[in-house]
């Protein structure tokens, strides 16, 4: 366990700037697009590859606190769709938070097929690549699962590997392994993709009261 202090309830006073207390989620907030994704996922006659175009929202929030735990971080929503298609292919929301006191990184995500996940990973404040997991059964990196993917694909571990790029772009990888009635091994569904951006963040809302206020 954790060596926690002893008083759980006093707060920290956060700095009201989020964009420049992101550690190594810095330089990730903003309106992204990626043409370029790859998703290799499970069908009945063998895995798929499929070519995906991302767009990418990433706001900051203002900081938040659990007692004297302090998260800065950002929202994000993503839609998917394939090349030439309106429809959405894969949606997704959550959040990305960074604990500069243990140096610990969070993506909570959730999708709208009743499936939701708390990944974790820790990372130097300067990193320009870190990872996050979350694993089945864990009561702090988790992963559940509506009834019907519980069955028929069930989630047993999923990773992210986030990378940022001197060009100004990031990109990741991820693997979700999935436990499919009838094979005989785990299945690794792969999604992989370089964002580009194309517009700047809002700053959060105590920020943009700060600088209103100057």
């Amino acid at each position: 366990m954790a060596d926690y202090p002893k008083d759980i309830y006093t707060e920290p006073e956060p700095n009201p700037h989020t964009l420049a207390n992101l550690g190594p989620l810095t330089g990730m907030a903003g309106i992204w697009s990626g043409s370029r994704g790859l998703d290799v996922n499970p069908k009945a006659d063998g895995p798929e590859r499929q070519a995906f175009i991302e767009h990418v929202e990433l706001q900051p929030i203002d900081a938040q606190t659990n007692g004297p735990q302090l998260f800065y971080g950002r929202r994000y929503h993503t839609r998917i769709v394939k090349p030439d298609d309106v429809e959405t292919f894969h949606s997704q929301v959550g959040y990305w938070l960074w604990e500069p006191a243990t140096g610990t990184v969070i993506q909570t995500l959730s999708i709208p097929r009743g499936q939701a996940a708390l990944a974790i990973g820790h990372a130097a404040a300067d990193a320009t690549s870190f990872q996050l997991e979350a694993v089945r059964g864990s009561t702090v990196n988790g992963i559940v699962s509506n009834p019907f993917l519980e069955h028929a694909f069930k989630t047993e571990r999923f990773t992210i590997t986030v990378t940022k790029h001197a060009d100004g772009t990031w990109s990741y990888e991820q693997t979700t392994t999935l436990i499919i009635p009838g094979q005989a091994e785990p299945f690794l569904h792969t999604d992989r993709n370089t964002l580009h951006k194309v517009g700047e963040p809002t700053p959060n809302p105590t920020a943009q009261a700060a600088l209103q206020g100057e």
